[in-house]
């Protein structure tokens, strides 16, 4: 849920169908007319203009994340689900309009707010709160955040659900995976089905506030114990299937620390991996969504604030087992069987190992030996990375060769690299070997 910025306008929500429906048209329309433009320069510097050059033009990809961005809901957020460290897995066109969707959304305009909480608490809702903020707190895909205070005197969070968004989930994810078939982006025999039932199954999941409320809850739960996190605690009282209350919980952004000690910044970043460990090998619960706005922190107390569990969902026994196997091999430095893991795993597919194998094995290679060093691991020193990608766009310029990891992996990888994208913003150097070691001799603990 990212900080909603002051200057920002609101912008209504396309709520019907046919509206939605129609700002696809609009977009259909408005890349025509970008590709005929583009064409035609083409042809005038003597070139023999391709579909999907003329489609993939700066000025296009920006009309696409623009209107996906108005429309919110299924059609922003799908670009979030399946993009890895920030797009590196994706090509680069995808990669921008993932970057752009990430972004702040604009915010509803108070009369289409007004109508929403009506409809939700009923025309005299406002006497239930000694103050309500009009404005918004934070913006996102899904929904916004405004702050209140009950007549009791207790001060909430509540994240109200943008109008049309849980109806619209399977039409916009077709709409947007349309999109993507007929740019070329995606070559014809990548099988996407799969990621794409699961990303309507996720958004539906996501809209669906009650199991939210439970997620923060079983959360709460889990890290009851700890205290180097906070959890809001659910308001039962105002949650309904469109508006989400919580206890509101002080902090600032997470990534505001990247100025502080570097001690402290190494004590955030390990606590998050030590998080994301237990939720792989102990908690068998994660909440998916790595964006930054999603982790606030307390200077005072030195607490992170933990914040947005409608993406949290259940790690499948078979895939903590995965990564299991994956880690025990990096570990003892065994590049075959990293290899044969990351396969198993979904990492890797079979056709790339065939093809590109002498390439594979450089890239673990590089990779095992940056991990294993004996200091701690600096996240900001990300020189090997250009050097693995390098070997990646080796691998990716073979089309027949591209692979989705299954959708669990997908959605865990995507913590993970979320999370190893923080620490580095943070410059932190941490001691990783041993919190891996701990916890695969962890025992998973059931809810």
């Amino acid at each position: 849920m990212s900080k909603r910025e002051d200057n920002k306008p609101g912008r209504a929500v396309p709520s019907g169908r046919l509206s939605r429906l129609g700002q696809f048209g609009r977009l259909a329309g408005g890349l025509a007319g970008g590709m005929l433009a583009e064409g035609a320069r083409r042809l005038a510097d003597g070139q023999r203009p391709q579909m999907r050059d003329m489609l993939l033009t700066p000025g296009n990809l920006l009309r696409v994340a623009d209107r996906l961005s108005h429309l919110r809901g299924a059609a922003m957020k799908l670009g979030q689900m399946i993009s890895l460290d920030a797009g590196d897995a994706l090509p680069a066109e995808l990669s921008q309009i993932m970057a752009r969707l990430r972004a702040s959304a604009d915010p509803m305009p108070p009369a289409q707010l007004e109508r929403v909480l009506t409809a939700e608490w009923g025309r005299e809702w406002r006497l239930r709160f000694q103050r309500f903020d009009a404005r918004p707190i934070a913006a996102a895909s899904i929904g916004q955040v405004h702050r209140a205070r009950t007549q009791d005197g207790r001060d909430l969070a509540i994240k109200i659900q943008y109008p049309g968004v849980r109806d619209s989930i399977d039409a916009d994810v077709d709409n947007v995976a349309t999109l993507l078939r007929v740019s070329g982006i995606l070559p014809p025999t990548l099988d996407i089905a799969p990621l794409l039932a699961e990303a309507k199954t996720q958004l539906h999941e996501e809209t669906d506030y009650r199991r939210e409320s439970a997620q923060m809850e079983a959360y709460g739960r889990h890290l009851s114990g700890n205290d180097a996190f906070v959890v809001p605690v659910p308001a039962p009282d105002f949650t309904t299937d469109n508006a989400l209350a919580m206890s509101y919980v002080e902090g600032v952004p997470i990534e505001s620390m990247a100025e502080a000690a570097q001690g402290e910044r190494d004590r955030i970043a390990g606590l998050l991996i030590e998080l994301v460990l237990d939720e792989l090998f102990r908690f068998g619960i994660m909440q998916t969504d790595p964006n930054f706005a999603n982790f606030r922190y307390q200077p005072d107390s030195g607490r992170i604030v933990l914040l947005d569990f409608g993406a949290a969902r259940p790690v499948a026994p078979q895939t903590s087992e995965a990564y299991a196997r994956l880690l025990t091999a990096a570990l003892a430095g065994d590049r075959a069987a990293v290899r044969r893991a990351a396969v198993e795993a979904g990492f890797l597919g079979e056709a790339a190992v065939r093809r590109h194998g002498a390439l594979v094995d450089r890239m673990i290679d590089i990779i095992l030996a940056e991990t294993s060093r004996p200091q701690p691991f600096d996240f900001a020193d990300r020189r090997f990375l250009a050097v693995v990608r390098e070997q990646a766009a080796s691998v990716a310029s073979v089309r027949e060769s591209w692979h989705i990891p299954p959708t669990d992996t997908l959605f865990v990888q995507r913590k993970i690299s979320g999370m190893a994208l923080l620490a580095a913003r943070l410059r932190a150097r941490v001691d990783v070997r041993p919190l891996v070691e701990t916890r695969l001799g962890t025992e998973r603990v059931a809810d």
